[in-house]
């Protein structure tokens, strides 16, 4: 008799192993792909490199050890895979290589500071890679014992975008572009300048690499200042390729050498507009944006909650330079799809939904395509498939006995009509052994971003929340991705309208359903959720009880201690707070706070450098001040990226936090 199956817990955290990025070797003959697990022991994550071939078989292991291996690269000629590793000092990458059979991974660099993308020339011998200098001051706190233990004595910051969320405070250095002698491990830097480059891609015959930098005066201030640069390696000769005005990223040369797809948008960047493909002839002539007027985001923006999360990849050529491979984030599923050069009518699905396409990559070919395959009840496996039919063949079964051991409740997706008659998409998660003539609590989770969207992807919490008993709903309203730009930009300098309008008209529906327990209904939500909830709390008492997580509650200082800073004034009608503070303030949600009665739990990280604890803070000071009952929960050591890739046993805490506290103001 098999065994019971059980409830998901938090700690079913430590169990997951997930695969967080690909490759399909040249000749199709087998996949690279990485596998991360967590040492329960020391708390710290560990990631090898597997193969599987994809006609049939186990996977293997490829690479071993307590270490981080990462962005497995095959070469053209299919010999060796390089790879960056921490293994000989952890925390310090470099790049490995190893042969397809087996063998010594072998150190091809031994540089101080930080590693980007990498890829290889066409001839095998050479890879071009991001790479970030040590700063001098670390670099000689490295070498000096006393200092290393000092720590910091001081910061001189002289930029805009000083510190970043997840990577902390920036170091003077900038990103350069560097080539690396796959033989003898001789390494140069190919640009230099108070600049940052990125996303280098050879040439197909290896004479020249495309590279992406912004060239402006204050780069920091004009983020659309963004050019394409071909460098002639020969000559050290670097040209700009002429595009129109906008970011740019990327850059992938045709095979037949006549042209470069990139992803692009035009003018500054706000956040709702949709990321295009773009080709550039370089012959001279006009870019054409290839789907600009299908009105697709080219993006990955499904969310989970696991590490890895959603993988863009650069654009894929077909052989023939006639047609091109990428992502698009629609109606809750991440597409594969391609589109032909030549017209609009052309785009073909690939890979189609319910799911989601992560990391993917073609073989020499194009006979066949692998990529990590998400769905709403299973964590990222690889799979692959023709490219000339969608006959899927999954490749790896990571967490498949693991997951099948658990009762995870169902999920019924649905269409809804929002508060202004829009068309909505939303979910509906069961507790396991639902039973509707029962009354269940219930709780409406909101996405972050604003600008992406929930869909078929795995979520750990929704299923921990179903199974201690709660009907678990979440929807995609005005302002998130996936669904046009008309959708996106609703609450552009508008936040609190449309996207409250239609959380409240999905509440509704729910709330008119049988099974559902009217007074006992909670909200929760992270980042742009929790701006929602924070707002939600101000307008209404619908909901018996509250958890707002990295929230954003005062715009007027938000901006000024944001890592994005100046790209969230773009959000509010391109003004700074001191020219228009009213607005500001209207779309604050702690400037509504005084009508808040929820009983709320405030979580927050303390390295939280997006939205910074300060603003988890206002909240929990305002409403302790008006008596309402609220706790606050404080993660050190944490970013605004704690839920999913913070340490595990602080995620678990996050998670029992969360269940405490509706579970005392929700359940009888």
């Amino acid at each position: 008799m098999p065994p019971a199956k059980q409830l998901i817990t938090a700690a079913h955290l430590y169990r997951f192993q997930l695969l967080t990025d690909c490759m399909l070797a040249p000749d199709g003959e087998h996949v690279v792909y990485v596998l991360q697990r967590v040492d329960r022991r020391t708390e710290k994550k560990h990631s090898n490199l597997w193969l599987v071939p994809t006609g049939g078989g186990r996977p293997r292991q490829f690479t071993f050890g307590d270490q981080t291996d990462t962005q497995p690269r095959w070469s053209p000629d299919g010999r060796q895979i390089a790879f960056l590793s921490d293994r000989i000092t952890a925390g310090q990458f470099q790049i490995f290589s190893m042969p397809l059979h087996g063998g010594e991974a072998r150190p091809l660099t031994a540089l101080h500071g930080s590693f980007g993308q990498l890829s290889w020339a066409p001839s095998s011998r050479q890879l071009v890679f991001e790479f970030q200098k040590q700063d001098a001051a670390a670099a000689q706190r490295e070498r000096d014992a006393h200092k290393k233990k000092l720590g910091v004595v001081a910061r001189h910051i002289k930029r805009l975008s000083y510190k970043m969320d997840g990577a902390g405070f920036l170091p003077d250095e900038r990103w350069h572009i560097w080539l690396l002698d796959a033989r003898s491990g001789s390494a140069r830097q190919l640009t230099d300048g108070a600049r940052d480059e990125s996303d280098p891609a050879f040439s197909p015959d290896g004479a020249q690499i495309v590279y992406c930098s912004n060239h402006s005066a204050e780069p920091d201030l004009t983020p659309g200042a963004v050019d394409l640069f071909v460098r002639t390696l020969a000559r050290t000769t670097t040209r700009k390729l002429i595009a129109p005005y906008g970011p740019k990223s990327a850059p992938v040369f045709s095979p037949d050498g006549r042209w470069i797809a990139y992803y692009g948008l035009r003018g500054e960047p706000a956040g709702w507009e949709n990321t295009n493909l773009w080709v550039l002839p370089l012959a001279g002539g006009a870019p054409r944006n290839l789907t600009g007027t299908l009105d697709i985001a080219v993006a990955d923006g499904t969310i989970n909650d696991l590490p890895g999360g959603p993988v863009i990849r650069p654009p894929a050529w077909s052989p023939d330079s006639t047609r091109i491979y990428f992502q698009v984030a629609r109606h809750g599923n991440t597409l594969l799809q391609s589109i032909a050069l030549g017209a609009a009518a052309s785009l073909q699905t690939v890979v189609a939904g319910p799911g989601t396409v992560g990391a993917f990559s073609m073989d020499a070919a194009h006979r066949r395509v692998a990529y990590l395959a998400g769905s709403m009840a299973s964590t990222d496996e690889l799979c692959v498939q023709p490219l000339a039919a969608a006959t899927r063949q999954q490749l790896t079964r990571h967490n498949t006995a693991f997951l099948n051991g658990l009762r995870l409740g169902t999920v019924e997706e649905l269409w809804f009509k929002g508060a202004a008659q829009n068309a909505l998409q939303g979910w509906i998660l069961k507790p396991p052994g639902f039973n509707p003539a029962r009354k269940y609590p219930s709780i409406l989770q909101i996405h972050g971003g604003p600008w992406a969207q929930y869909g078929n992807y795995f979520m750990h919490e929704f299923y921990f929340l179903a199974a201690r008993g709660y009907v678990v709903y979440f929807c995609n309203p005005r302002g998130g991705q996936g669904y046009g730009e008309k959708h996106a930009k609703a609450i552009l300098n508008k936040f609190g309208t449309a996207d409250y309008a239609d959380l409240m008209a999905f509440a509704d529906l729910v709330q008119r359903k049988r099974y559902i327990d009217r007074q006992r209904m909670g909200v929760t939500g992270g980042s742009y959720g929790g701006f929602m909830t924070s707002w939600i709390i101000g307008h209404t008492q619908r909901f018996k009880a509250a958890v707002v997580q990295r929230t954003v509650t005062n715009w007027t200082s938000m901006v000024g201690s944001s890592d994005g800073n100046a790209f969230f004034q773009r959000w509010l009608g391109h003004q700074a707070p001191w020219e228009n503070l009213q607005n500001y303030w209207r779309q604050s949600p702690i400037a509504h706070i005084g009508n808040a009665r929820t009983p709320t739990l405030v979580i927050h990280s303390e390295q939280d450098m997006r939205c910074e604890i300060e603003q988890g803070e206002q909240l929990f000071v305002a409403l302790k001040t008006l008596g309402v009952e609220t706790e606050m929960v404080r993660f050190p050591e944490e970013s605004h990226g704690l839920s999913r890739g913070g340490r595990t046993d602080r995620r678990v805490a996050r998670l029992q936090h969360i269940a405490r506290w509706f579970d005392r103001y929700l359940k009888p």
